[in-house]
């Protein structure tokens, strides 16, 4: 019996060739796109999961309660919650802590820059990191010891049998040899914790002694708790610890710095949730890797669209062409064919097509699986699709599938009354409000898309678009970590006398936030930028009242000021020129000037207070270079060399700063790309879904469009009368649709404190063009219905 089924199943989907394939190919391409998205969710749920004992294991985070009242959570630690709080705490069995720094690394002449990372000898013992060589108890137990990946094994020394090898680090100014005691394998893509180097962290007797490191913040800590340990009674106990071991450290802060409250507490977040978390900011996190849940939450919703559209075809063009087939049940009932019977034969037509189109999808998913790596920024493997765990998600896929596209054409095709079918009386019962409002869901869920395409590519154009403030126009930023007042000076100077240099303006690295406080006791958060007077003009940034610093006024580096708009509006100040701050170390300054607002920082977030300072006490990092438009080579050479001459142990890094503000946005272009090809995606299957039932309905009114054409119809009116009742139900899905999308996207968009302002004219133009692909896609068959010989279809009669 069951064979007989499959015959009639495929003598069935060979006899409608052009309906199986549409069939086919819409449930491919959505069923891939499904296998593509469960691959990226599953990633991204796996991370730090392979870790032996990955439940126990747990990170500390400083949650710190400022003076004006914000709180803010902080991935760094210092050097003592972990050992004090494993000391004092019964729950905590161990711990270890983890340290990323930037060194320079020789290897003969050559000078390169390498991340490294400083952690307890116990790092092997707690986390589950393979070792090709080595024990992992004693691998860094030596305080000259490194262990190393396989790929800096060859990177450094051609072979990953690389122990007992020396390399020279530099270390406080000093190159070491350090003796290659351990191989491990390279980190796992889905690893939060991602290491190259490893060198012991060596902490000296005067820092191990000196309570008031517990108020540095410069490392990760986790420890490992005892199995169901109550976590809020844990961090209670630790910041009793805190409060009891740092209290005379407390108190001498309070009295020196005038401070009422230091409002520092310790938590606890599980590892295995680092990497979609929230608790800690982006920006404020020292491991690699972190994601948005949001990502796994957009892209699961895109493919359970794209598969119930393809389902929706699915059932739309069996429904429809289940009048052709009405004679042929009626004659199958005649002849004593239950209804079971029937069931059991449509849905293995359809268990058949679901089954060719998931070989289909594999086939894709194959295919795809390298650009959508790049597009989701992964490193997905094929050897991912057929994991035990993924295979069985593919099997409950395909028999829901199965059962979603077939079950209820199989319960209306199994319920048709044989006299009406054989007496050719059959008509669809209901007037097909069903497929209807299947056809309705399906461009609902596609304008939706493309609304929201839109918005996204507009957003991100308006992101790499909209005037930064400044000009970063040839603009060349080289670092150097460990460069000195007087070695600027020299580098500046060397530089400039190229004509092919306009300027040099030296600033710190990164972004320093600080606490101020100002008209006696407010405080205010700020960004705090070490300059010289050539910084702001080199970017082109004015200045809006005051003047800039100056060597004509030799007080500017000890006690002078710029300030930003943003800090003029936050301070509430009319006249700030001459106002004074007080810096945490109550040293006070005189605002002297009041920069013109810039995005220093990535459009992505809001401009906050700045503070521009000429202190000789704080150290510059890199060097901001403007160069003649067109020389980027052999201004680069120039700059190399003088840098190689000046700084011969140190490596030579330098980048563009267009492209790193283009950088900043690489997301925003990778869900930019993945978004407008689902929208793509959704179309083309929604299209050939209604190119199928165009196709059908444009059979079923054979005789009709023949008469119409006797009795003196036009070609357009006939294409009229085949096309509106499609475009009709296509004004409705846009009715539906485009309300939820408003919605989705101002709520998308409030993420954003720099955005786009949505207008009726987006939502108009997408309208637009769903209905011109709607139309160009059931004009195309009504056209050649219309044009049909009409003698030849009457003639049937």
């Amino acid at each position: 019996m069951l064979q007989n089924y499959l015959n009639i199943a495929l003598r069935s989907l060979l006899k409608n060739r052009a309906y199986s394939f549409i069939n086919i190919a819409g449930l491919s391409i959505g069923l891939a796109c499904a296998m593509l998205i469960m691959l990226y969710v599953q990633d991204e749920v796996s991370y730090d999961r392979f870790h032996t004992n990955a439940n126990q294991i747990y990170r500390i985070y400083k949650q710190q309660t400022r003076e004006d009242g914000s709180m803010h959570n902080g991935s760094y630690t210092g050097y003592f919650p972990g050992p004090r709080f494993s000391a004092r705490i019964p729950e905590i069995q161990s711990f270890v802590r983890f340290q990323p720094e930037q060194v320079t690394i020789k290897t003969g002449t050559d000078i390169q820059s390498q991340s490294v990372s400083l952690v307890d000898s116990n790092f092997f013992s707690i986390l589950s990191f393979p070792l090709v060589s080595g024990d992992a108890r004693s691998v860094l137990t030596q305080p000259n010891a490194v262990v190393i990946t396989e790929d800096m094994a060859i990177k450094y020394f051609g072979s990953s049998n690389a122990v007992g090898k020396i390399i020279s680090i530099n270390r406080n100014n000093i190159f070491k040899p350090y003796i290659v005691t351990g191989i491990a394998k390279n980190c796992p893509q889905n690893s939060s914790i991602k290491f190259q180097f490893l060198l012991p962290l060596n902490i000296s007797d005067q820092d191990e002694s000196n309570n008031n490191n517990w108020f540095n913040s410069f490392l990760s800590t986790f420890v490992v708790l005892a199995s169901g340990s109550d976590i809020k009674a844990v961090q209670n106990k630790m910041n009793k610890v805190f409060e009891s071991d740092a209290g005379e450290a407390i108190r001498a802060i309070k009295s020196k710095y005038g401070i009422k409250k230091i409002g520092i507490s310790y938590n606890l977040e599980p590892l295995t949730d680092i990497h979609l978390g929230k608790v800690v900011p982006d920006e404020d996190e020292m491991l690699a890797d972190k994601s948005n849940p949001e990502f796994s939450f957009i892209l699961s919703a895109i493919a359970l669209f794209i598969l119930l559209i393809a389902c929706i075809n699915f059932v739309n063009l069996t429904v429809a062409r289940s009048v052709k087939r009405a004679k042929e049940i009626g004659v199958r009932k005649v002849i004593g064919s239950t209804r079971r019977q029937l069931l059991i034969q449509f849905l293995s037509e359809s268990f058949i097509l679901c089954f060719i189109a998931f070989g289909f999808a594999f086939i894709i998913t194959l295919v795809v699986l390298p650009v959508f790596n790049q597009l989701a920024n992964k490193v997905l493997s094929l050897s991912y699709l057929f994991s035990i765990k993924l295979l069985t998600y593919y099997v409950i896929l395909f028999v829901l599938t199965s059962l979603l596209a077939g079950f209820y054409p199989a319960v209306v095709l199994s319920s048709y009354n044989p006299v009406q079918t054989l007496y050719t009386r059959f008509t669809l019962a209901s007037k097909n409000y069903l497929q209807k409002t299947l056809v309705i869901v399906q461009f609902a869920l596609a304008s939706f898309l493309i609304i929201g395409s839109i918005v996204l590519f507009l957003q991100f154009e308006y992101l790499t678009t909209q005037p930064l403030g400044y000009d970063d126009s040839d603009l060349i930023i080289v670092g150097n970590y460990q460069i000195t007042r007087n070695k600027a000076t020299l580098f500046k100077q060397e530089l400039t006398k190229n004509p092919n240099i306009l300027d040099v303006a030296p600033r710190n690295s990164g972004y320093n936030g600080n606490t101020i406080k100002i008209n006696g006791d407010k405080p205010i958060n700020i960004s705090i930028e070490t300059i010289d007077a050539a910084y702001l003009p080199i970017l082109k940034v004015p200045i809006i009242a005051g003047r800039n610093f100056s060597a004509d006024y030799p007080s500017d580096s000890t006690h002078s000021v710029l300030v930003n708009e943003s800090f003029v509006q936050q301070a509430g100040w009319k006249q700030p020129i001459g106002e004074k701050i007080t810096s945490f170390d109550n040293d006070n300054y005189t605002v002297i000037g009041v920069v013109k607002n810039y995005h220093y920082k990535p459009l992505t977030e809001k401009i906050e207070p700045q503070v521009f300072t000429m202190n000789p006490a704080n150290r510059y990092g890199v060097l901001y270079i403007k160069i003649k438009p067109g020389t980027e080579t052999e201004s680069l050479q120039y700059i190399a060399k003088t840098f190689k001459d000046l700084f011969p142990l140190s490596p030579f890094i330098y980048n563009f700063k267009q492209e790193q503000n283009n950088q900043s946005y690489a997301a925003e272009a990778r869900w930019k790309q993945i978004i407008l090809l689902s929208a793509i995606l959704t179309i083309f299957i929604s299209c050939i879904g209604l190119f199928g039932l165009s196709v059908l309905s444009a059979e079923k009114r054979t005789k009709e469009i023949g008469i119409r054409k006797v009795l003196g119809a036009s070609v357009s009116s006939i294409v009229s009368t085949l096309s509106t009742n499609f475009i009709k139900l296509i004004f409705i899905a846009l009715a539906i649709s485009i309300p939820f999308a408003w919605l989705a996207t101002s709520k998308w968009l409030q993420g954003y404190p720099y955005r786009i302002t949505l207008s009726w004219w987006l939502f108009a133009s997408a309208a637009l063009v769903v209905i011109a692909v709607a139309l160009l896609t059931t004009s195309f068959q009504s056209i050649k219905a219309a044009m049909a010989n009409p003698v030849k279809s009457l003639r049937s009669e």
